[in-house]
């Protein structure tokens, strides 16, 4: 199994953003360090007051301290952007990695978004079908012509072309079924929210199966699944210590209305300690690895892209939960 880092590039409006630079720059080199294989970072538009960091430019940033590791963003809002922007970044990203860039993608929830890119929520799934579609043919092809529902290219190419043959790795996010068949058919691999339970895991990890078996493909060597993950002295300081910063967090992506279908053990609108149950990963040493032992063996997965970073968590308790999954990896 292979763990990543998911690093945090949002922060609370009183914090100083240049000078969090360096403890970034600190977690990327202690997770390299302690045998992390990959290095992620996520994406959102105007996220006012939280302050929020762009993901192509930080990937570039942090690309010398991360070297050898794979990178991607997790995940850029791929109905909001135009594919070939997004292949030509993706090619770049390649390159300069060395050939270890992972394009991370998903459809979005955010109406504020998409009304601010005058893109209509109904044309998220012809938008990042589409988008997947054009960047293929770009990498692959010298010059594309193409005539969509969304898209037109004509007789046009990137020219630049990726390292690996067929370009980067495409995984896509998925929440809902029809999203993971989706994710099944047109993608290289599902990548599973961090804020997805395990009561919904299980079922959609079969259907997830179910989907490629029907289209003809192999589970992927790399299954990945991006989890919150904590560790401290003990079980309850952990979640103590982690509290305020994860629900600041969660109440930010509340009110964009990322739950506002959530009911059940799906609900953030519950206590702090069964919220946590069953979606995040957090606890002392021992509980942690056997959760992901857990996770391993009722999903499959086995690339575990961590978020150990939420606006407000001390830097010090960052790189100790950076340190302590590099023991459990080992």
């Amino acid at each position: 199994m292979k763990v990543g880092l998911y690093i945090g590039t949002q922060f609370t409006p009183e914090t100083h953003v240049p000078a969090a630079l360096a403890e970034m720059l600190e977690q990327v080199r202690t997770a390299r360090r302690s045998g992390f294989t990959s290095l992620w970072v996520p994406h959102h538009y105007a996220t006012q007051p939280m302050q929020m960091l762009a993901p192509v430019p930080m990937l570039a940033w942090l690309l010398r301290e991360a070297e050898g590791m794979v990178i991607g963003p997790n995940i850029l809002i791929m109905p909001l952007l135009n594919p070939i922007h997004v292949a030509e970044d993706a090619v770049t990203l390649d390159i300069l990695s060395g050939g270890r860039y992972v394009l991370g993608i998903g459809i979005g929830y955010r109406e504020a978004e998409f009304r601010a890119f005058n893109v209509p929520l109904k044309e998220r799934v012809a938008r990042l079908t589409e988008g997947v579609e054009l960047m293929r043919r770009l990498w692959t092809e010298d010059r594309v012509t193409h005539n969509g529902k969304i898209f037109t290219v004509e007789d046009m190419g990137i020219g630049l072309k990726p390292t690996r043959p067929g370009g980067p790795p495409i995984w896509i996010a998925a929440v809902v079924d029809p999203a993971i068949r989706r994710a099944a058919e047109i993608g290289d691999a599902w990548l599973i929210t961090n804020f997805a339970h395990l009561d919904q895991l299980v079922p959609q990890m079969k259907l997830y199966r179910d989907t490629l078996a029907a289209a003809g493909k192999s589970f992927p060597a790399d299954a990945p699944i991006t989890r919150e993950c904590y560790i401290g002295p003990s079980r309850a300081q952990a979640l103590e210590e982690c509290r305020a910063a994860l629900q600041y967090k969660y109440a930010a992506y509340s009110s964009w209305g990322l739950d506002a279908q959530s009911k059940g053990s799906e609900s953030f609108q519950q206590p702090f300690e069964d919220f946590v149950r069953d979606r995040f990963i957090i606890g002392d040493k021992s509980f942690v690895k056997d959760e992901i032992q857990r996770y391993n063996d009722l999903l499959g997965v086995n690339h575990f892209l961590m978020r150990v970073q939420w606006p407000g968590l001390p830097h010090d308790k960052v790189l100790r939960t950076i340190s302590t999954l590099g023991e459990i990896f080992a």
